[in-house]
């Protein structure tokens, strides 16, 4: 199939398409004797397994080595358990500051509900925070 083919099959952008293939996710096809690339159609399942990977919050290069990994004939099955245990620390990591965020802005908006505007000093900018 041609890359506008396989972009409208994949939800993507021909240039995205071209991205993934400089990044070295996709194997180069051929070409036909137009010179049009002429990708194959199991080329629609690499697509979705990078876009899911991103979707999970892996970098390409993260993707890049479990596609490298697959085509070299070995499942990857390790490396990507590996890979979203690291991610569900870095999102529990995540969350955590976020929560210790919404304490201090909680904080700081409950003083903000009991001060008075016009007791705010010219020399402060303002005094909620």
């Amino acid at each position: 199939m041609r890359i506008g083919e396989l972009a409208n099959a994949t939800g993507t952008t021909t240039k995205t398409l071209r991205f993934y293939e400089s990044a070295g996710l996709m194997p180069i096809p051929p070409r036909t004797s137009s010179g049009y690339r002429d990708y194959p159609s199991d080329t629609v399942h690499r697509i979705g397994f990078i876009r899911r990977g991103q979707s999970a919050g892996l970098t390409l290069a993260q993707i890049g080595e479990i596609l490298h990994n697959r085509d070299g004939g070995n499942a990857p099955c390790a490396h990507v358990q590996f890979l979203l245990s690291g991610r569900l620390k870095e999102l529990d990591d995540q969350i955590a500051d976020l929560l210790a965020l919404r304490e201090t802005v909680q904080s700081l908006h409950s003083v903000s509900l009991t001060v008075e505007p016009a007791a705010c000093a010219p020399n402060q900018v303002c005094q909620y925070i």
